[in-house]
């Protein structure tokens, strides 16, 4: 905990909750008095009357329904210094194939790693965990943290931030009953919001014991996981149904399912959805639905920068950003197309 709280690392701390967002006005706030504002709250985590604020929620509906909870910018800060400490203690013990949240990692690694192992491999067993972030159990996550943590000065923090979340995704929870469960289970504290910087740091500790099940258990050469999608692939067809079954008993462990009829075992030579591609041993193609929506999606942008409702640099840097995601796919007919529009949509405006 003295790491955590050095005034160094909390500085840190402020830069990285800040980048990317030094123009909101919670963040400005605190910049203005920002020696002020670390004492106290260096005092307050030292002291340990430090209290995490109430969340802020809002819907996305894209690339599916999820209901995200943003803390305040200050507990941002705390969230930051805290894994600034202690993310390496648990970094060093995870799988490699393990793609989320992770430096030198990400989406896109994710995907060459998945195209490598199709072109090796004839079956994959693609699956995904049902309401992932509302199911995870408080009582499981803080033991697997505390079981690796190399002292117990952290433990009341973690706890405070842990049980701040309890109950924020309790609307996204369908109850799932698992063997030796009583009428109690329902009332089990659960859920990690979706934005913290420590729920997506702790889904990977969470899942952590299962990545190595996998691994060492089951004996599965090819496997990779990226948040709470995960694909073994192998050789052969029975044995990957046998890991089927195994995987869902494991998973109850930790009060976890998969959405089971999804999850099925399909030859990599016809392609596999993966992390919104659809991936083959030779190529890969973007779902049809990431498409309809970048379609939307940029023509939005177009028309609130037509508007002055937004710069023109925002315009760019969408165009930029969906640019630079699906290159990594064969996508060049895609972006043709979706840029033709977006010319004759230009073009019409200009003629009005």
């Amino acid at each position: 905990m003295h790491q955590v709280i050095q005034w160094d690392n909390l500085l840190l701390a402020f830069r990285k909750a800040a980048k990317g967002k030094r123009g909101k006005p919670a963040t400005a706030r605190l910049e203005a008095r920002l020696a002020d504002e670390l004492l106290v709250l260096q005092a307050e985590l030292q002291s340990g009357t430090y209290s995490p604020g109430g969340y802020k929620h809002f819907i996305i509906q894209e690339p599916k329904r999820r209901k995200i909870s943003a803390a305040p910018f200050r507990d941002r800060v705390v969230h930051h210094a805290l894994c600034n400490i202690i993310e390496p203690f648990f970094e060093r013990g995870f799988i490699d194939d393990s793609y989320a949240n992770r430096h030198g990692k990400g989406t896109h690694r994710a995907i060459d790693r998945f195209q490598r192992f199709a072109q090796r491999y004839p079956y994959v067993l693609r699956a995904d965990i049902e309401q992932h972030f509302a199911a995870i159990d408080h009582e499981i996550l803080l033991q697997t943290l505390k079981r690796r943590l190399p002292d117990n000065s952290v433990s009341p923090l973690i706890d405070k931030i842990v049980a701040s979340g309890r109950d924020v995704l309790e609307q996204e929870y369908r109850m799932h009953w698992f063997p030796g469960d009583d009428l109690l289970a329902v009332c089990r504290p659960r859920g990690l919001p979706i934005g913290n910087l420590t729920s997506q740091f702790w889904s990977n500790c969470y899942l952590d014991p299962f990545d190595h099940f996998v691994k060492r258990q089951l004996g599965c050469r090819a496997y990779l996981r990226y948040v709470d999608d995960f694909a073994l692939f192998g050789k052969d067809k029975e044995q990957l149904w046998h890991w089927k079954k195994a995987i869902i008993d494991r998973l109850a462990r930790y009060r976890l399912s998969i959405h089971e009829s999804a999850c099925q075992v399909a030859p990599t030579e016809c392609g596999a959805p993966w992390l919104g591609f659809v991936v083959y041993p030779d190529h890969r193609t973007l779902k049809a639905r990431k498409a309809r929506y970048a379609t939307r999606h940029l023509a939005q942008r177009y028309n609130a920068w037509r508007d002055g409702t937004i710069t023109f640099a925002a315009l760019d840097a969408s165009v930029n950003g969906w640019v630079n995601h699906v290159r990594f796919a064969d996508t060049w007919g895609l972006r043709k197309t979706v840029f033709r529009r977006l010319a004759a949509r230009q073009k019409r405006a200009a003629n009005q």
